[in-house]
């Protein structure tokens, strides 16, 4: 492993995760409040994938408004829970 970002499985983990839940968002046919907002953060933390290690207060930011935006969409649950856990490989909650 030479130690770039491509290299780092959490990096390639989250790019997964982000995806899956975009294709299942995209899939969704309800419409609800605050999907344009959960698309608008899913694009962002796919962008965060490509440009390097990840912020992780910027990821946890992104991660906190996806749940909020589509949290109670029972059917995107298994997703945004994917994301989540791919959010958490970036280390625990900052303190500080």
């Amino acid at each position: 492993m030479s130690g770039s970002d491509e290299d780092d499985p959490r990096v390639a983990g989250l790019r997964t995760a982000v995806s899956r839940l975009r294709r299942e968002l995209a899939a969704h046919p309800a419409e609800f409040p605050d999907r344009a907002i959960a698309e608008d953060e899913l694009a962002a933390l796919a962008a965060m994938t490509t440009d390097g290690a990840p912020e992780i207060p910027r990821l946890r930011r992104s991660l906190l408004l996806i749940a909020g935006a589509i949290g109670s969409v029972s059917a995107l649950s298994r997703g945004l829970s994917e994301v989540r856990d791919a959010v958490e490989l970036f280390g625990g909650p900052g303190r500080g």
